[in-house]
C-alpha cells in the first residue's frame, strides 16, 4: 500500500484535512519527546495555525530512542490524527520539519541557538524533569550527575534547555520561552527553578540570567490519547487509502491552558484555541476535582456495580446521576470562580467526555493508586465542604465506594494495585467499615490528615461504606 509522505498527499480523499497546497513551514519551536500525546494533542494546534503562520514548524527532538523520529521522516513528518468520538474523524497533520535523535545531538545545538527559535516545549512525563520529592532539581540524578560533569549530549531536558539558553546568552540573543506541557502542579515554576539551580553548580552568572530574564510558562494540558495500535494503522488505512505507521489517536476534546507570562510566546496559540490565563492553578484544581475526582468515583462504585469502562459506568443510570449531581452539590461551590473559566460548562463537557462509547477507558487502571490519588482528587474537596460548615453527602459516599472497594478486593484476596497496597490489604481485610475507616486515617492512607479531628466526617464515610458493603445504593440518591 502507498505510504502517506508529501509526494503522496494529493492521492488523500477530498474529505480528509490535510496541509496539502501549504507551503512548509520554517522552524520556530523545538519540541521534546514527540510521543503520542504531543503529536495528538500540541501538533494539533500549532498545525491549525500554520496556514496563517507558517513561521513556527517544530523540530521534533527524541532524547532516548530513534523510533518515534524515524517513523516521523519516513513520512516528511506527516501523520494522521483519528478523532475516536462519537463523532469520528481523521485529519492529517503536517506540522513537524525536523526530527532529531540522540545521534544529532550537534543540529539540535543548533536549533536551540538559532534566534528563529522562540519556543521549546517539552512533554517528557514528570520523570522526565528529574525532580526530588519537593520538586527542586535532584542534583543527585544520574542524568543530571552526567550533564553536569560537562557533555556535548545531554540526557536531561534541564541539560539541554540551560546548553540551549548559555549558548543563546553568549551570542547576544534574546532567550528562548521553556515551555513543559506535562500535568505536573505549577510545571513552569518547577522547571525555571531547575534550570537555575542547573545553571548554577556551574556558572553563577549564567544561572542569575536564567533567574531573570527567562520566562517558563505554567501549562495545563488535557486530552485522552489511547497507545496507537494494529486496529487504529487498519482504522485509518481504510480511511485515507494510504498507509500510515505514525497514526495517533484522542477524543474529540483537547485543552491546552497557559500562562500569561506578560510577553508572546511566539505563536498566537490563543487563537487556535488555547487558553492564555494568568490563574492556570485554577483550572488544574477544576480538572483535579471535577474531572478525575468524578473519574475515581466512577471506577470505584462502578466497580462494585458490575461496571467495566467508564463509558459502561455512565450508562448506569442511578450513577451517572450521582455524579452529575455530586459536581454540581459537593464540588463547584467549593471552587474559586476564575474569568475564563465557566465550571457549569466544563461540568458538562466533562460528562459528555465520559460517555465517548468509542474509547474504553477501564475502570480498573483509573481505580489503581487510590491511597495517592484521592486525598487530591476527593479529599481536598471533604475538607472545604467541612470547613464551609458542610457534610457532603457525594463525596462522603465515593470515599466511602473506596474504602468497600479495598474491603471487597482484600477479603477476596485480589491483590490492591497501589504504592501501598499490602499495607491497605492489610487495614482492610478484617473488622468493621468503622474500624477499617479509623485504620486508614490512621495510617494516613488515602484520607486527610483533617479527618482525624473530625468525627463528623469519619462516622458518616464508615456509615456509608457499611451501607455500600451490604449492597444498599440508597447513597446514590442525592
Amino acid at each position: 500500500m502507498t505510504r502517506l509522505t508529501h509526494a503522496t498527499l494529493d492521492q488523500l480523499p477530498d474529505g480528509i484535512d490535510s496541509p496539502r497546497g501549504r507551503p512548509r513551514p520554517a522552524i520556530g519551536i523545538v519540541h521534546f519527546g514527540p510521543g503520542a500525546f504531543h503529536r495528538a494533542h500540541q501538533a494539533a494546534y500549532i498545525d491549525a495555525l500554520l496556514g496563517d503562520d507558517p513561521r513556527w514548524g517544530i523540530a521534533a527532538v527524541s532524547m532516548r530512542s530513534k523510533r518515534t523520529v524515524a517513523a516521523l521522516a519516513e513520512q516528511d513528518g506527516l501523520y494522521t490524527l483519528a478523532i475516536r468520538d462519537t463523532e469520528s474523524s481523521n485529519r492529517v497533520i503536517g506540522a513537524h520539519r525536523r526530527f532529531l535523535g540522540p545521534d544529532d545531538a550537534a543540529e539540535t545545538h543548533a536549533l536551540l541557538a538559532d534566534p528563529a527559535v522562540r519556543l521549546v516545549t517539552s512533554t517528557v512525563t514528570e520523570k522526565g524533569y528529574c525532580l526530588a520529592g519537593d520538586g527542586t532539581l535532584d542534583l543527585s540524578h544520574p542524568d543530571i550527575v552526567h550533564d553536569l560533569a560537562g557533555t556535548d549530549t545531554p540526557r536531561s531536558l534541564v541539560g539541554w534547555l540551560v546548553a540551549g539558553l548559555a549558548a543563546r546568552r553568549a551570542a547576544g540573543i534574546a532567550p528562548f520561552v521553556p515551555m513543559p506541557c506535562d500535568n505536573l502542579a505549577n510545571n513552569g515554576v518547577k522547571l525555571h527553578a531547575a534550570l537555575v539551580a542547573f545553571a548554577r553548580m556551574g556558572d553563577a552568572v549564567l544561572a542569575d540570567w536564567i533567574a531573570g530574564e527567562v520566562r517558563v510558562p505554567s501549562t495545563m494540558v488535557d486530552s485522552i490519547t489511547p497507545a496507537s495500535d494494529a486496529a487504529l494503522y487498519n482504522d485509518v488505512a481504510s480511511a485515507i487509502g494510504m498507509e500510515d505507521r505514525a497514526a495517533v489517536q484522542r477524543e474529540s476534546f483537547a485543552q491546552w491552558v497557559i500562562q500569561d507570562i506578560g510577553t508572546p510566546l511566539g505563536p498566537d496559540l490563543a487563537s487556535v484555541g488555547a487558553t492564555i490565563t494568568t490563574d492556570v492553578a485554577s483550572y488544574e484544581k477544576a480538572k483535579l476535582r471535577i474531572l478525575n475526582g468524578a473519574h475515581s468515583t466512577l471506577a470505584y462504585i462502578g466497580l462494585l456495580r458490575g461496571a467495566t469502562s467508564v463509558a459502561d459506568a455512565m450508562n448506569d443510570a442511578a450513577l451517572a446521576g450521582f455524579v452529575d449531581t455530586m459536581i454540581r452539590a459537593d464540588i463547584i461551590p467549593m471552587l474559586p470562580r476564575t474569568p475564563g473559566l465557566d465550571l457549569e460548562e466544563y461540568r458538562a463537557a466533562v460528562l459528555q467526555r465520559f460517555r465517548n462509547p468509542v474509547i474504553v477507558h477501564r475502570l480498573d487502571q483509573i481505580a489503581q493508586d487510590g491511597s495517592q490519588k484521592l486525598p487530591y482528587r476527593l479529599g481536598d474537596t471533604l475538607v472545604a465542604n467541612r470547613r464551609a460548615g458542610r457534610m457532603p453527602a457525594g463525596v462522603v459516599t465515593a470515599i466511602a465506594a473506596w474504602v468497600a472497594f479495598l474491603m471487597q478486593r482484600a477479603r477476596a484476596g485480589i491483590p490492591v494495585v497501589d504504592p501501598a497496597g499490602d499495607r491497605l490489604a492489610a487495614v482492610a481485610r478484617d473488622g468493621t467499615p468503622a474500624e477499617v475507616v479509623a485504620r486508614l486515617i490512621d495510617a494516613g492512607l488515602g484520607f486527610p490528615s483533617e479527618l482525624r479531628d473530625d468525627g463528623a466526617a469519619r462516622s458518616a464515610v464508615a456509615d456509608a461504606a457499611e451501607r455500600i458493603s451490604r449492597g444498599d445504593w440508597s447513597g446514590l440518591t442525592l
